[in-house]
């Protein structure tokens, strides 16, 4: 049975780009052969899960300002990593 691909939906979007910005894009985007919509796109995924990542780290950190570890639990976690450490065969 062959395997039904999946079309994406795309839009077509304008953005004004200086000239310079765009030569270094086309640029960067000839260096590892991909069109400037693809360099692009890419560059947006990248930025976007950048942006995810790092409100990720702000809500971690703020978690633990409002409720630091309780000391004893981080003795206990790093004697266990030491152990496991000792064990592993790098």
């Amino acid at each position: 049975m062959a395997k039904k691909i999946a079309k994406r939906a795309y839009r077509i979007v304008q953005v004004p780009i200086g000239i310079e910005l765009l030569e270094r894009i086309d640029s960067a985007a000839g260096h590892v052969v991909e069109s400037r919509a693809a360099y692009i796109r890419g560059a947006c995924e990248r930025r976007l899960k950048g942006d995810t990542e790092q409100a990720l780290d702000r809500r971690y950190a703020e978690g633990y300002r409002r409720r630091p570890e309780n000391q004893a639990w981080g003795r206990l976690g790093a004697k266990l990593l030491a152990q496991r450490v000792r064990r592993d065969t790098w």
